[in-house]
């Protein structure tokens, strides 16, 4: 063989040889990117759920005994924390039928159950900032009240501040993927266009555990209140997550 000839099959193995080294072209190349940004922040906010509810042959005394210890339990709520926000809901009152039921007549149509007394509640929904305080408030209001159910979160506007920051962090996550991705494509991440950022199920949040709410049970009014002690509530932390993808596409 040639020299020449063995020079040209050395340059051609050479060229083939960086062509698959780099492997094809990606001028021109579109990638879609996920990203999320996550951001974790103590709760600042409790939601608790409070009841009342008493039976008695009297429909109006049973009435009278739920509608007395709801306000007084508000006063006691707003006297403890002035700045709860306050909220009534679910008013009932249904009869109580006798647990067995009665046989049959022999004869004629059966007659109707007659009720042996009435049951009425209430519920009351309490929104509060100040934590620091909310154990006494709780245990306050268990002197006239039941304490149905407790959850912890973010005030409105403390989500409203973090909207930045986890828009900063879905950002970043977005480069950071984006500079790995070009790496891997032996390209510079400098030659990377991003043409399109799409917010996908923005503001997702990650709910924090809340206390299943206790049946509410019946209970006659004790003559003399007494103190009950307080609770203990941790209000632990909420994560935020703003998800997004981003359309790049390679020069």
């Amino acid at each position: 063989m040639s020299p020449k000839k063995l020079v040209l099959i050395l340059s051609l193995a050479a060229a083939m040889s960086a062509h698959a080294q780099t492997g094809p072209s990606t001028s021109g190349t579109t990638v879609f990117i996920p990203a999320t940004g996550e951001v974790t922040h103590a709760n600042d906010e409790a939601t608790v759920m409070f009841s009342i509810e008493e039976q008695d042959k009297d429909k109006a005394a049973a009435a009278s005994r739920v509608n007395r210890k709801m306000k007084e339990g508000m006063d006691i709520i707003r006297s403890a924390d002035p700045g709860a926000q306050l909220k009534t809901l679910g008013y009932y009152t249904y009869p109580v039928y006798p647990e067995q039921p009665r046989p049959l007549p022999v004869q004629g149509a059966p007659r109707p159950l007659v009720p042996v007394g009435w049951r009425v509640g209430q519920q009351l929904q309490v929104k509060t900032r100040n934590l620091a305080a909310l154990e006494k408030t709780a245990a306050a209001a268990q002197k006239v009240l039941a304490l149905n159910g407790l959850s912890f979160g973010l005030a409105r506007d403390t989500m409203k501040r973090l909207d930045d920051q986890r828009i900063a962090e879905a950002y970043k996550n977005l480069n950071e993927r984006l500079a790995s991705i070009a790496r891997a494509m032996g390209r510079n991440p400098a030659d990377a266009v991003l043409d399109t950022v799409d917010l996908e199920g923005a503001g997702n949040v990650r709910p924090p555990m809340m206390d299943a709410a206790a049946p509410m049970m019946y209970s006659r009014a004790a003559k003399v209140q007494q103190d009950v002690a307080e609770p203990s509530f941790e209000p632990g932390e909420t994560t935020l997550q703003m998800h997004l993808t981003g359309k790049v596409k390679f020069k």
